[in-house]
């Protein structure tokens, strides 16, 4: 029997919000990819982008659309490289950790995208009310307002 994988592990590998990849998304992962799949410790110097190109667009258009776990959309996702994969001259098994990557640098974004930013207005604050009071105290009383945010 297989141990269960760390809680970390099963978070990462997961597509939080499957769903269309928009063509913004899909122009924006293919440059990543251009500029730097042969920095990828995968990377072999007989293939080029070309080569690695269908597995990416498997690995992100695959996590876009079925969402889930990276394991139970595998057969999914080899069902689609063997449509798209043209004339590639890579292996499934070279291909694995380039949809792989893919997959789980479209997990990293949009787990990012949902978090709010540092910079933005609203983070951390509970109240509006607090936060207006704070900026008008005097710096004496500052600590009082921020004990109520």
């Amino acid at each position: 029997m297989q141990a269960a994988a760390p809680r970390e592990l099963e978070q990462d590998s997961t597509c939080d919000r499957p769903g269309a990849l928009s063509r913004e998304e899909a122009k924006r992962e293919d440059a990543f990819w251009q500029r730097s799949f042969w920095q990828e410790r995968y990377y072999q110097d007989d293939f080029e982008y070309e080569d690695y190109a269908p597995a990416y667009c498997v690995g992100y258009a695959g996590c876009a659309q079925y969402g889930g776990e990276f394991e139970d959309a595998q057969r999914c996702l080899w069902a689609n490289w063997e449509r798209i994969k043209g004339d590639s001259r890579l292996s499934r098994e070279q291909a694995l950790p380039a949809i792989r990557a893919a997959w789980d640098r479209l997990v990293r974004l949009r787990r990012r995208e949902m978090q709010p930013a540092v910079n933005d207005p609203s983070f951390g604050r509970r109240s509006t009310r607090a936060a207006t009071a704070f900026s008008r105290t005097a710096p004496a009383r500052a600590e009082a307002a921020l004990a109520t945010l």
